[in-house]
């Protein structure tokens, strides 16, 4: 069968080829037909393309045409404008001309006015040094005379004293001798007194050292105290913003389905709702895993008063298709099974039963019960797994790790983080409650003990300047002593001398008598001299002065004389300049006009030529299309031939068809008989397969081994069967198999590796976290300290501006982090000392404001800004210099200003009010005070 039919199918082959290639013949006479078919359509479509274009190119010759025309018009009216504007051009370079002469001959006529007017300024100067020089020289002689009376007073209480100095050497020469001894006692007083206030120094430094000492130990106790107080706020913010956090997840039930959330939403409406089970069992820390373990899905269930209300929270659900929950009305939960095998207490590592180791109100005690009164834990799940076993895995267990054994054996568990703890959240606000209330009372206490301490230290302060003014007083006591000593010696010294230097003194001031009345006599007749020679320079002065009058009113009259004429002049000027402008416009105007008229001439000639290129395209054109016609008919003579070809081809093509048809036949009956044969050995070959997969998977062996393990003894079938079915009985016996194990496994695993996964992204996440804050501290430090500098230089720079002196400064509070340091400005207004911007007035605290802002806004412009009444506080001389600051920052800034102040309102640019004309009727009115300027 195999030889006949491979013969038949090289006879087919053979006739498959011929035909094939009959076939390609024909492909390739169709495929020529259709391409002269497609190449004498395209002909027709490119003449009809080509005819639309020379109708186009026609049309576009005939519109320039029209253009031209109206080009030709054009440039004609630009030459009258050209004329036009030279005429008035040369119109106004001879009125220029004229101006040009007047301003000519009145700069002539203001030179020789300022010239008078210069010769008169300087005759009255030096009219007026001539007065000043006589008032400087009678100045001088009443100075000379003021000293030469103070002299003659001198001389006169010289005398006074010498007599008087006499008299007393007279006396003291009688008292010398009787004195001697009583300074001897006086001065062994006075050393007794020094001493003793020496004593009384030292003890007051003692005491001074104990009081500074003990306040260097209240300063370090009140700098811990604040280090304290300072770590207990951070704790309580850190504490309070956990506590609002927790509070708000519990408010909105974050973790809960959406079904709960809702119904937890309509709580306040439907009285009857009490709560979701995690709202009404507490647990210990300890506890809370193996509780909410032991609760599980059960932990969102409603817990509701009665049976109706857990209806209506049902029909709420289903009309708003919320979702599904559980609910647990009190009313239907009253007799919970009690636990069956109490014996399970008392086993090693049992803790108790699950509802006994959770607080709740006596109300909710069958909840609690009917959840978790079935539930034992246990310490570790090695004890969870003896007791399990011990009790045939008849027992639901849990322990405190989170791991859960169920009855049948089923064990779930493993290492997970519970980021929503339900049960821990209560828990978790009281601690913080508690926390944060502690941490108050304790900031309190200190900030108590810390004012109790400041003032112990003032007190202690006030007793060291306490000291030190006593010690201040003893120390002038004392030197006041010393110098009570060292003056009574040297009295006792001087005394000691003798009569004969008092005798030498008396004779010399004998001397010093005859020699004041002299010098007196000779300064009363200088006196006399002085008093004559000012007379005559008063009579001088007034006729100068007469003289001065006169030339300050000439020279008055001259300098209006000149200023009327440089008005007069400036106004000439700015005529000449204006005219000027205009000429400069109309030369601009007609240099315009020509390039206008150059451009339609240059138009003209384009227009031209763009005319004849066209023409020319029309003639391509059309010799085109004659072409196209006699292309177009040969290849229709072509196509002709291809189609004769054709039809002989497809007579060829249908004797084909005859024979493959019956050579198909025999190679269909051969085929047919093939695949028999060879289903056949497939079947055979599978039930061999079978058989050998049937002893691999029963038993484990391969066909090679069962042909050595067979035993010739073995001959009766039906008693091996029975062999076979006790077996398999004995097998089932030994218990069922969890062939789901291998499943959990797997889900357990792709949990646990999706979860570790997780962990390792968050990780990570929180390093990258932290590296971009720390990344981000640094940079905002370095860049805020730059900036702050920079601010700095510039507040100094817009402060001194706007005080017209003085200096600004801004400083960062030491031992502190710069983002968040505290910042002090330092202001010194001119005429005052350098101070905290807080002791200034209000008024000077305002500017010091304004001056920081206009330094921030120096350094970095904002497109906008809207100021609202910030120089209310200033004085109208400030107002000034804030508005002519503000008018100088519009380069780069606009300003809104909402303002009250003239100064300001003068300054703008634009102004908006709002008037009400009418009663109850506002209506706004602006006014522009650049336009007004301009006009001006």
């Amino acid at each position: 069968v195999s030889e006949e039919l491979a013969a038949a199918n090289d006879q087919f082959s053979h006739i498959k080829d011929e035909y094939d290639k009959v076939v390609n013949a024909l492909e390739r006479l169709e495929q020529m037909i259709t391409e002269g078919q497609n190449k004498i359509s395209q002909t027709s479509e490119i003449r009809s393309k080509l005819e639309l274009e020379i109708g186009v190119l026609k049309e576009q010759i005939r519109s320039a045409g029209d253009n031209q025309e109206h080009f030709v018009t054009r440039q004609k009216a630009i030459n009258e404008r050209i004329k036009d504007r030279e005429a008035e051009r040369d119109a106004i370079i001879n009125e220029k001309k004229s101006v040009d002469l007047e301003i000519g001959e009145m700069d002539k006529k203001l030179a020789g006015v300022k010239e008078e007017a210069e010769k008169l300024r300087e005759q009255s100067e030096n009219c007026h040094e001539k007065i000043e020089e006589n008032k400087q020289k009678i100045i001088d002689s009443l100075n000379e005379r003021a000293g030469i009376k103070s002299e003659i007073a001198r001389l006169e209480s010289a005398l006074e004293t010498s007599q008087i100095r006499k008299s007393e050497l007279s006396a003291q020469l009688l008292k010398v001798r009787s004195d001697q001894q009583q300074q001897d006692s006086e001065i062994e007083k006075l050393r007794e007194e020094f001493d003793n206030i020496q004593n009384v120094i030292t003890q007051l430094n003692t005491e001074q050292s104990e009081l500074e000492e003990k306040n260097s130990e209240l300063t370090e106790v009140l700098t811990s105290k604040d280090q304290l107080v300072r770590d207990l706020q951070v704790r309580y913010h850190k504490d309070k913003s956990r506590l609002d956090a927790i509070a708000g997840i519990t408010e909105r039930y974050e973790g809960y389905n959406s079904s709960i959330k809702r119904v937890m939403e309509l709580k306040e409406e439907e009285k009857g709702v009490i709560g979701v089970v995690a709202d009404i069992v507490k647990v210990d820390k300890k506890y809370e895993t193996a509780i909410e373990t032991a609760l599980g899905g059960n932990i969102q269930n409603i817990v509701t008063e009665d049976e109706k209300c857990a209806k209506n929270m049902i029909e709420v659900l289903k009309r708003e298709r919320a979702g599904r929950a559980t609910f647990l009305p009190l009313t239907t939960i009253r007799n919970p099974q009690e636990f069956k095998t109490p014996e399970v207490l008392s086993e090693k590592g049992s803790i108790g039963l699950a509802s006994e180791l959770v607080k709740t109100d006596k109300k909710y005690e069958n909840v609690a019960k009917t959840l978790l009164g079935r539930i034992v834990v246990v310490d570790n799940v090695d004890n969870a797994f003896k007791i399990a076993k011990k009790y045939d895995y008849g027992v639901r267990l849990v322990t405190l790790e989170g791991e859960l054994l169920v009855p049948g054996g089923a064990v779930s568990g493993g290492a997970f983080k519970h980021s929503g703890n339900l049960l821990a959240r209560r828990r978790e606000m009281d601690e913080l409650k508690s926390s944060v209330t502690l941490a108050l009372k304790e900031i309190d206490k200190l900030l108590s003990e810390i004012e109790e301490a400041k003032n112990e230290r003032k007190r202690v302060r006030r007793n060291i300047e306490e000291k030190r003014e006593q010690i201040q007083k003893k120390f002038l006591e004392q030197n006041t002593a010393r110098i009570n000593v060292m003056t009574a010696e040297e009295k006792k010294e001087q005394a000691g001398k003798g009569i004969d230097q008092l005798r030498e003194e008396a004779a010399s001031i004998d001397e010093q008598l005859r020699q004041i009345n002299l010098d007196k006599t000779e300064a009363r007749e200088k006196l006399k001299a002085s008093e004559a020679d000012e007379k005559e320079r008063e009579k001088e002065i007034e006729t100068l002065q007469i003289e001065a009058d006169k030339l300050s009113e000439q020279e008055s009259q001259a300098n209006d004389k000149v200023s009327r004429l440089m008005l007069d002049s400036q106004a000439d000027i700015q005529k000449q300049q204006f005219m000027q402008q205009n000429i400069d416009r109309i030369n601009d105007e007609i240099e315009s006009i020509v390039k206008e008229l150059e451009e339609v001439a240059e138009t003209l000639e384009n227009s031209k030529l763009d005319t004849e290129q066209k023409k020319e395209n029309i003639k391509k054109l059309e010799e085109t299309i004659e072409a196209s016609y006699t292309a177009q008919d040969e290849d229709k003579e072509r196509l002709e031939e291809y189609r004769q070809k054709k039809i002989q081809m497809q007579e060829k093509q249908k004797n084909f068809f005859t024979e493959r048809e019956s050579l198909s036949d025999r190679i269909n009956s051969l085929d047919k008989e093939v695949y028999r044969l060879a289903s056949q050995k497939e079947r055979m070959q599978e039930s061999i397969d079978n058989r050998i997969s049937y002893m691999w998977e029963e038993y484990e062996i391969t066909l090679s081994d069962a042909k050595n393990m067979r035993d010739e003894s073995f001959d009766d079938l039906n008693g091996m069967k029975q062999d076979i079915v006790k077996l398999k009985d004995e097998i089932k016996g030994l218990g069922e198999v969890n062939v789901n194990a291998i499943e959990e496994y797997r889900e357990l695993m792709e949990r646990f590796t999706f979860l570790t996964n997780q962990h390792d992204d968050l990780v990570g996440a929180e390093e990258q976290l932290l590296g971009l804050i720390k990344e981000l501290d640094e940079n905002m430090r370095t860049q805020f300290t730059e900036k702050f500098g920079l601010i700095n230089e510039q507040f100094d720079k817009v402060f001194k501006e706007m005080f017209g002196g003085g200096q600004g400064t801004l400083e960062l509070s030491e031992q502190e982090d710069v983002l968040e340091a505290g910042i002090k400005i330092i202001a010194q207004p001119p005429g005052k000392k350098l101070q905290n911007m807080m002791q200034l007035s209000g008024g000077e605290k305002a500017l010091t404001a304004i001056a920081l802002l206009f330094a921030i806004q120096n350094l970095k412009p904002s497109p906008f800004c809207l100021l609202d009444e910030i120089e209310a506080a200033l004085d109208d001389s400030n107002v000034g210099r804030f508005a002519g600051y503000l008018h100088k920052l519009t380069k780069h800034t606009q300003f809104i200003v909402i303002t009250h102040r003239r100064g300001t309102m003068e300054r703008a640019d634009r102004l908006y009010g709002i008037t009400m004309q009418e009663k109850g009727v506002s209506a706004l009115v602006s006014v522009d005070l650049i336009e007004k300027d301009l006009s001006a």
